[in-house]
């Protein structure tokens, strides 16, 4: 058992790093994960902030948290296109053939969004500090963020591996990321929902990523979380564990 399981993670690794390489190869995956979140952070601060009433004397904390989900949401749509250019290529085949195992390759892009996204959300921090932004939390609070936005990762890199395990063309597998997309915009992250009409209010307040913004905003105002960690817990479990199901019954299906 010890030997399968050194022989898995050994696996994952050398996936991990052949997915790394091609995320440093692509200046498009770079731009769009990275400089597009760090461009609308400038426009809603510096153009659009001052017209939006938050109760906040300064609207870069308030922006900050879905900021950083909009980077992870965006790189979603690069996690369903490499895995359906591996299966296009008949990658997946080839590694099935050789000692490798099984889900190793599946992981390596798994992980490979983990990491991207430390290096693009980090990138963000470092330009909001410049922009103004400041915080009380400490060190155990951060940590906190620093799950949260994993989990949030985890959720849309699982159900973005679903769309590129199963779409049958580019376009198929890449489309998975405009929904995505539309759910940090009609959330708490730009505005506070209590300005918008009865039937968005109802769906911005009840939608999993107002919960993640609300708790990560909370952590880096050192404010009380309240149920806001549980409920955006609860979503990751629920929707990570059933898109880890589907992911890997498509995965065997093109094994």
């Amino acid at each position: 058992m010890e030997t399968i399981k050194n022989h898995f993670f050994m696996d994952t690794r050398v996936m991990l790093g052949r997915s790394m390489r091609h995320i440093f190869r692509s200046m498009d995956t770079i731009i769009t994960v990275t400089i597009m979140p760090i461009a609308m952070m400038l426009l809603f601060v510096y153009v659009l902030g001052g017209a939006i009433q938050t109760g906040t004397p300064n609207y870069v904390n308030y922006l900050l948290p879905g900021i950083l989900l909009i980077a992870v949401a965006n790189s979603v749509g690069y996690v369903s296109f490499r895995l359906f250019t591996d299966v296009q290529r008949g990658i997946f085949e080839r590694f099935n053939s050789m000692p490798v195992a099984r889900s190793a390759a599946l992981w390596g892009h798994v992980l490979t969004a983990l990491v991207s996204n430390v290096m693009s959300l980090t990138v963000i921090v470092l330009v909001a500090l410049i922009m103004g932004f400041r915080s009380p939390a400490g060190v155990l609070s951060w940590l906190a963020v620093a799950g949260i936005l994993a989990m949030f990762t985890l959720v849309l890199t699982w159900i973005a591996a679903i769309a590129g395990l199963s779409a049958k063309t580019i376009d198929g597998a890449s489309a998975i990321a405009y929904p995505i997309h539309f759910l940090p915009l009609i959330s708490s992250a730009f505005v506070p929902t209590s300005s918008m009409p009865s039937g968005v209010r109802a769906f911005a307040e009840n939608q999993p990523v107002t919960a993640f913004v609300e708790a990560i905003r909370a952590l880096l105002s050192g404010q009380p979380v309240g149920n806001n960690i549980w409920v955006a817990l609860s979503w990751s479990i629920g929707i990570t564990v059933l898109a880890y199901i589907l992911a890997m019954r498509a995965y065997k299906r093109r094994g």
